[in-house]
């Protein structure tokens, strides 16, 4: 059975929570689309015979454009998401969030798709600093990730306007929880201070840890992603996609520690470039829009992702 959505980088974090989302919503079949390079089979490996699977890099544009066809949905998730990544070494990012995201537009409108929803970033707001961020707000990328991905949103309204492809930009902000890889310097920073509440190691926080973010339990993010897919009258929009809230990393710290009932102080280092200081979502557009309707407080959202990397500890 030809599956009606695809999801480009499904292999991943968010991508393989959006595919339980979706099988466990009435679809019957979910594509994923995914190069493996952050991705792991393991991640759909109990959803794996309801998951037709494609180990195909969005640069290859003419792969998508043979896979994409039959497909209403396009969900593109696929990235390199990291700002210091994309400041150490941006070639590849380039090459990934800006060639491959314009290949998978291409290949969607090519392929008679009738929507892509696609994962921009809140980094696109920059340090601006009156809080909670609107979407009304003019952007101003402080990294090559921030201007990729923001360059991805433009696409997405030009391809609406011109094409005739609908497109909805849901702005991430920090999402964590299951299956979140810890094993990279890159990876998201409460799977590494988990990581390092299991292993009885002191987390190294960069700046003086009350730089804060709206975390987002993945499930909520996964719910409003599938929302977008299917509300009408809001193609070519731009919504945040975070919970509203706004937790430092030494509280954030504290927290895990006492999930681990550990006393163990954190070591501080200088301030990484690009990152910005304070970042907070407002939710009215979206949950007014697309119903968007988060579930999960940052205390259960912490408890539920700690108890998995209990019991997945390698």
């Amino acid at each position: 059975m030809q599956p009606k959505c695809i999801i480009t980088g499904g292999a991943g974090f968010i991508g393989s929570a959006l595919v339980r989302e979706l099988l466990a919503n009435g679809e019957q079949s979910v594509g994923v689309v995914d190069n493996l390079n952050s991705g792991h089979l393991s991640n759909l490996e109990e959803v794996k015979d309801r998951v037709e699977t494609h180990v195909v890099d969005i640069r290859d544009y003419d792969a998508l454009v043979r896979i994409f066809p039959g497909a209403d949905v396009v969900y593109h998730l696929a990235a390199i998401p990291s700002v210091p990544r994309s400041i150490q070494d941006p070639v590849p990012s380039h090459d990934v969030n800006i060639n491959g995201t314009f290949n998978v537009y291409r290949a969607a409108k090519e392929a008679g798709v009738r929507r892509v929803v696609y994962a921009a970033s809140s980094s696109a707001y920059g340090d601006t600093l009156v809080l909670p961020k609107t979407e009304s707000m003019a952007p101003s990328p402080k990294s090559p990730y921030a201007l990729q991905k923001l360059m991805g949103e433009y696409y997405g309204s030009v391809f609406d306007s011109c094409f005739g492809l609908e497109s909805v930009s849901l702005r991430f902000f920090n999402v964590y929880g299951p299956r979140q890889d810890p094993s990279s310097p890159y990876s998201g920073v409460l799977s590494l201070f988990m990581k390092a509440a299991m292993e009885r190691k002191a987390p190294t926080i960069f700046g003086d840890g009350e730089q804060s973010r709206d975390f987002t339990y993945v499930e909520d993010v996964a719910a409003l992603v599938r929302k977008a897919s299917m509300v009408p009258g809001v193609s070519g929009k731009v919504f945040n996609a975070g919970n509203g809230g706004r937790y430092t990393l030494n509280f954030l710290w504290e927290e895990i520690q006492k999930l681990e009932g550990i006393t163990l102080p954190a070591n501080y280092g200088p301030p990484r470039g690009g990152d910005v200081r304070d970042s907070q979502a407002d939710t009215t557009a979206a949950k007014r829009e697309l119903g968007h309707d988060p579930q999960f407080t940052i205390e259960e959202g912490l408890r539920r992702t700690m108890d998995w990397y209990r019991a997945h500890k390698a």
